[in-house]
């Protein structure tokens, strides 16, 4: 079935690096993948593009999902397991997407957060606007030793009107992590011009594929197979660090 759904008649092109560094795989935590099965089909698109090794960044957020380490330890253990007795090879780190609000202040505070390999941590803004206190909250987490990577943010709309706010971020130590879907168009044409103009300025740190199922790995394949990613993929590789998160 699985062999069905992404054959085609080119050769599936590979990435240029091997770590995905967001996606919503784990299973039954947020609105990613909602089940086991559902994630080890999403695992096997990402060998077909040639990922060997996924942190697994289910959302974190108050209201909606407030997941704690015991909850996303849960999970994360369910599919190692899923994953072993598959057979496959996939190496899995377990971190979180966490969204810059009231209950990350709660979690941050109690020292609950579940950083990537090599202390990175993957931020969230909200979509309506910026975080109040951002800059003194990504000064805060970077002297406490935290590596802080700005998820997505091409799709911030309130940032794509002011762009010299972008460059004062970068600067300060925040690192970029632009989803493949946003050049797709799948987020609309502003997330797909900001997603360009990172491009051209050379400010994309970290590629994720933000996966949240196997259709968004339909896109992603079938977009690396393009003429345009053939264009901009070798524009992108260069500030490239995915396979740079370690232990």
């Amino acid at each position: 079935m699985f062999g069905k759904l992404f054959k085609s008649k080119k050769e599936q092109v590979k990435l240029f690096y091997n770590t995905d560094v967001h996606c919503h795989i784990l299973p039954g935590v947020d609105h990613g993948s909602p089940s086991v099965e559902h994630s080890l089909e999403m695992l096997k698109a990402e060998a077909e593009m040639g990922i060997s090794r996924v942190i697994l960044t289910s959302h974190v957020t108050a209201v909606s999902f407030e997941n704690t380490r015991e909850t996303l330890m849960d999970a994360f253990i369910k599919l190692k397991d899923a994953v072993s007795d598959a057979g496959m090879d996939m190496d899995l780190y377990l971190s979180a997407e966490y969204r810059m609000d009231e209950y990350f202040d709660k979690e941050y505070a109690a020292d609950h957060l579940i950083p990537m390999p090599g202390n990175h941590i993957l931020l969230e803004n909200s979509f309506q606007q910026e975080l109040m206190n951002l800059d003194e909250l990504l000064f805060d987490m970077q002297v406490k030793g935290y590596k802080t990577i700005l998820a997505h943010p091409e799709r911030y709309s309130y940032y794509s009107r002011r762009r010299k706010r972008y460059e004062q971020l970068h600067n300060a130590g925040a690192r970029f992590q632009v989803n493949i879907l946003s050049f797709t168009g799948y987020f609309g044409e502003e997330a797909r011009d900001s997603a360009l103009w990172f491009v051209r300025n050379g400010m994309i740190d970290f590629l994720g594929s933000d996966m949240h199922n196997v259709k968004h790995a339909h896109i992603i394949m079938d977009y690396i197979n393009s003429k345009e990613w053939k264009k901009i993929g070798p524009m992108i590789e260069p500030t490239i660090k995915n396979d740079l998160i370690t232990w």
